[in-house]
């Protein structure tokens, strides 16, 4: 490893753990820690798991800013691609069994109620002077303790995956989810246009990040598998787990910036707007479903149809213009 990649590390490693001490704070003040974080090594483990992975996903490409180096994408290899999400699944999965698993993460059942000071020794009944029983002096018993809810149902609600109608709430997403990207593209074409004429062209991206083309030329059946796991994956952490915890603005924060990746800062401004659509839908309806069903949509649409699609029309392009030239 050079300096200037330790460097990097460093800067990426020390930015995911002040967010996550940042996402801490905010669930103590939200009152959101797990039961199970009475225990402190319970709490600094779940901790440091979430700055691992904001570290790599979110700050390595703002720690990595300015570096003009592609990678090389022969070699890598189908598994690779779902890394960062198999690495949130962990996270949420670490953060939750830390929080909720095991008998030490919930408080022991009431006591049963001792029985009232003003009985007499040998238990005999206290009798009213017309010699009827007498009401007790003690306190009354103590209710029972609730029942302990079952794993799954918390792994559900902690994530809002729990929903009246799940089907429902996936129509939702995709009727709004077809929506919110007819918009967004309407919105980056109208800025696009408004960059243009001021003079600012430079700005506007000319052709996709090499990434996208890359899978865009993998097999259909991958790219539905890749469209599928960021709906799923990437809305459980960023609206599933964070949002909930330190709110839409940060968590939208976090969203954009693990996609620097890309190279291309115009990006970043569709990639916000989605994020808030996202979000604001998961406000709105109180559950996960629709914002999967809209980001899966989106990513299909977008690998399946219309980057193919772009493709193509820039390649006839350039061929047409090689038979043009001289």
């Amino acid at each position: 490893m050079t300096p200037e990649q330790a460097v990097r590390v460093a800067i990426a490693l020390g930015l995911g753990l002040a967010a996550a001490l940042v996402f801490d704070r905010l669930c103590a003040a939200r009152g959101l820690l797990p039961p199970g974080f009475r225990v402190p090594w319970r709490r600094w483990l779940a901790l440091a798991v979430l700055a691992g992975l904001l570290a790599v996903g979110v700050f390595a490409p703002v720690a990595s800013l300015g570096v003009g180096a592609e990678p090389d994408f022969s070699k890598i290899r189908t598994p690779q691609l779902f890394a960062l999400h198999m690495l949130m699944l962990i996270t949420m999965a670490a953060w939750f069994l830390l929080g909720f698993a095991g008998r030490e993460a919930w408080p022991r059942a009431l006591p049963e109620a001792a029985e009232p000071a003003s009985s007499p020794p040998g238990g005999a009944e206290i009798l009213d002077p017309e010699g009827m029983p007498a009401e007790p002096l003690g306190p009354p018993p103590l209710p029972p303790a609730p029942p302990r809810p079952s794993l799954g149902r918390q792994l559900l609600a902690q994530f809002g995956l729990l929903a009246p109608n799940v089907p429902r709430e996936i129509g939702v997403g995709l009727v709004l989810g077809l929506a919110a990207w007819v918009a967004v593209l309407m919105v980056l074409i109208g800025i696009g246009v408004v960059l243009w004429a001021l003079g600012g062209e430079n700005a506007v991206p000319k052709q996709p990040p090499a990434l996208v083309p890359f899978i865009a030329g993998l097999p259909i059946g991958i790219r539905v598998l890749i469209s599928l796991s960021a709906g799923v994956f990437e809305e459980g952490f960023f609206r599933g787990f964070l949002q909930p915890r330190i709110g839409i603005g940060l968590s939208t924060a976090f969203f954009a910036l693990a996609h620097l990746s890309y190279g291309q800062p115009f990006m970043l401004i569709g990639i916000t707007l989605l994020s808030l659509i996202y979000a604001f839908l998961v406000r709105w309806r109180q559950n996960l479903w629709p914002a999967i069903a809209a980001h899966a949509l989106f990513d299909g649409v977008q690998l399946l149809v219309v980057v193919p699609a772009a493709l193509r029309f820039i390649q006839g392009g350039k061929a047409a213009a090689a038979l043009l030239l001289p």
